[in-house]
């Protein structure tokens, strides 16, 4: 093992680990980086402060190269042969400062102590670039643990990029990246970082680095960007929705702007309505018998009533013979900008958090404005909506990976398949609010009906009288059809004119009475 010099130089890696790629939603083709000042170094056993006035202060665990002989323009063969040593670091960062420098990190990455190294450095000698493994603890959790024969860009290969720039000297430091599992941490939260190399002889390791967070007490000035968070900072910086939840639930976080506009949203409503109708429920019954009806007569019960654009237009069953019933979620995309996507289309964004929130027996409708020339849902979000139990999705837009997805087995409504990735016309943008879906206005809670024919919105308080009118019109064509069968003409039976209705009523009302003598009979 050998001591930790200070270095000329440290460069960090932005995304290295697939984990860590898929929650961000976006895997580059080419390393990036970032600079961290001199001063940023921290050691074992030290404190790390969140800056009074923030809130997201973030951990990384990321296993550190050390470079040894001095490397310019080498080649990623020879890279990992310029590293001379390995150790641990933690890579901390604050989401409070994110935007002020536009990805460059100086202030958000670059605080005092905001990089400690160590504890010791394990020599490379006799280890191989893929052999290394880095672990994060917090407060004696484990929240972090990947090896570097995952990544997306070996150790070599990073060696060699930066070697065409500048020459890396002896002592520079890089640090390689984080897998999946940052999150925040808050003062009093004790956070370690081990790296070491399982298969080596001798299982050398550089023990935990070890850094205690404490609360800072200097607000920034006025002379400066100040930090400035909003929810999808918030929802980054813990990691997932459901991270951030429960770090809410445990009074660890700051609530989601948008969740208390809501709370006081709700309480206005409920204060204000005290005598209102019960909520509408999909019950199990009424699923049911929208399952056994045709869209096609769900639509002329609802043009009965006026409503004549709740057809969702251009959409079809990816697999033949799907259908779906269920209750409404939402997503909606915005037309693609480059500004635009790069803030709100990686990370946790909105598709994501669409298809990590909806629920069983839910539907996802999405809003792609019926542009069908790129996948608004692949196979692996797919698979999440099944795993989740929803009842199907619907977009007006393409689906990516159409085959996989057809095999998922989930009930898919789209413009059909198209290989393009969400980025070439779309930003996710938001969930859960009123959308347009091929035509048609979508809200939260909507029943969405779908079959051979399409998709059909229904709005929740004519359910009940649209599913009831549905089922007879159907039993009764289903009627019609039988004596069509037996050689009838169609000419006063299709629509029935008063002698066939007459009959089909008689016939009707007599098989309803056998069959309730018949339940009779068998319960004695």
């Amino acid at each position: 093992m050998t001591a930790i010099s200070k270095p000329g130089k440290i460069i960090a890696v932005h995304l290295n680990y697939p984990s860590r790629a898929a929650q961000r939603g976006r895997t580059p083709a080419q390393p990036s980086y970032f600079l961290k000042p001199q001063s940023s170094l921290g050691d074992t056993g030290g404190t790390v402060e969140r800056p009074a006035g923030t809130e997201l202060l973030a951990f990384e665990g990321e296993i550190a190269l050390i470079i040894g002989e001095p490397a310019r323009r080498v080649s990623p063969a020879d890279g990992w042969s310029h590293v001379a040593a390995v150790t641990a670091a933690n890579d901390f960062g604050l989401y409070d400062l994110r935007a002020a420098d536009k990805g460059s990190n100086v202030r958000s990455k670059g605080g005092d102590g905001f990089t400690p190294l160590g504890p010791v450095a394990i020599p490379t000698e006799g280890i191989g670039q893929g052999d290394w493994r880095v672990r994060t603890w917090v407060n004696g959790e484990l929240v972090q643990e990947d090896t570097s024969d995952t990544l997306l860009f070996d150790f070599g290969r990073l060696v060699a990029d930066l070697s065409q720039h500048f020459t890396l000297e002896t002592g520079d430091v890089i640090l390689t990246g984080t897998p999946a599992g940052s999150s925040v941490v808050v003062p009093g939260d004790v956070v370690e970082v081990e790296v070491d190399a399982p298969r080596a002889p001798g299982a050398p390791t550089t023990g935990r680095l070890v850094t205690t967070v404490a609360q800072g007490e200097v607000a920034f000035g006025d002379y400066g960007s100040k930090p400035a968070v909003d929810d999808l900072q918030r929802v980054e910086a813990w990691g997932s929705e459901a991270a951030h939840a429960a770090a809410v639930a445990a009074a660890r976080a700051t609530p989601l702007d948008a969740d208390a506009a809501a709370d006081a949203d709700d309480a206005a409503a409920a204060e204000a309505t005290d005598a209102a109708e019960p909520a509408f429920e999909l019950t199990d019954a009424l699923r049911a018998q929208l399952s056994s009806v045709a869209v096609a007569t769900l639509s002329v019960a609802l043009r009965k009533r006026g409503y004549h654009d709740v057809f969702i237009e251009g959409v079809f069953a990816n697999h033949p013979g799907d259908r779906v019933v269920g209750r409404a979620r939402t997503l909606r995309f915005i037309p693609a900008r480059p500004d635009l996507f790069a803030v709100h289309g990686g990370g946790y964004n909105a598709q994501k958090r669409a298809f990590d929130s909806v629920g069983a027996g839910e539907v996802l409708v999405v809003d792609a404005r019926g542009e069908r020339g790129t996948g608004t849902v692949g196979d692996v979000l797919a698979l999440r909506a099944k795993v989740r139990g929803a009842a199907g999705i619907v977009t007006d837009g393409g689906v990516r990976d159409f085959d996989a997805v057809a095999e998922i087995g989930i009930p898919v409504f789209s413009q059909g398949p198209h290989p393009s990735v969400l980025g070439r016309r779309h930003v996710p943008w938001e969930t859960d609010v009123t959308i347009a879906c091929g035509g048609a206005a979508v809200q939260p809670g909507d029943v969405i009906v779908g079959d051979g024919d399409g998709v059909i919105v229904i709005p929740p308080h004519l359910v009940a009288e649209v599913a009831a009118e549905a089922a007879e019109q159907d039993a009764a064509d289903a009627w019609v059809a039988e004596r069509v069968a037996e050689g009838e003409p169609v000419d006063g039976l299709f629509p029935m004119d008063r002698a066939w209705r007459a009959r089909y009523e008689r016939e009707r009302d007599a098989a309803a009475s056998g069959a309730v003598e018949g339940r009779a009979e068998e319960s004695r």
